[in-house]
């Protein structure tokens, strides 16, 4: 894969009015490098790793994204991971800067393995990620999830992809 270049994302089969349905065609195994690719990073509110406020933030980031014309839905991504039990980090692809939000970049070789489930078997797909890191000669402890819709839209489109992106180099 190029670098910074991601899996075609296909965001116009949206029969939900959320988020549109996921086609994980293209994303299971690949490698990805990123070099100095371009983010913009929120936090969320955690209990005990469940999610408290990631619906309005992510609807307020998403805002501010359209606005600044930051969103490519052909190159998009969000990575998410627990910074503690209490706090996660979010990281979502953007195309150029956006004012109102924290400007981040990633550098470096990700692969991606993608999971179907329900988000209970996070544990599990980290500590797959971890492993595969790893394998590849990584530590495993820069591991990231793109949960491709949230709970109502997974239950609407009868399956819930997660895919997990972890430093390999």
């Amino acid at each position: 894969m190029q670098t910074n270049a991601l899996p075609h994302y296909d965001d116009s089969d949206n029969t939900t009015g959320c988020c549109p349905r996921f086609d994980p065609a293209g994303w299971d195994g690949q490698d990805l490098h990123f070099r100095d690719k371009p983010f913009v990073r929120a936090t969320t509110k955690s209990a005990m790793h469940i999610p408290l406020n990631m619906g309005k933030v992510f609807a307020r980031v998403n805002e501010h994204l359209r606005e600044a014309g930051a969103y490519d839905p052909g190159n998009f991504i969000v990575l998410s991971r627990d910074l503690s039990p209490w706090q996660s980090e979010h990281l979502f692809s953007v195309s150029r800067p956006v004012p109102q939000e924290e400007a981040a970049t990633l550098s470096g070789t990700y692969v991606t393995r993608v999971f179907e489930g329900p988000y209970r078997h996070a544990r599990e797909w980290h500590a797959e990620m971890a492993a595969l890191a790893r394998d590849r000669g990584a530590t495993g402890e820069e591991v990231y999830f793109f949960y491709t819709t949230c709970p109502t839209c997974a239950k609407a489109y009868g399956r819930n992809y997660v895919v997990g992106v972890a430093r390999t180099g």
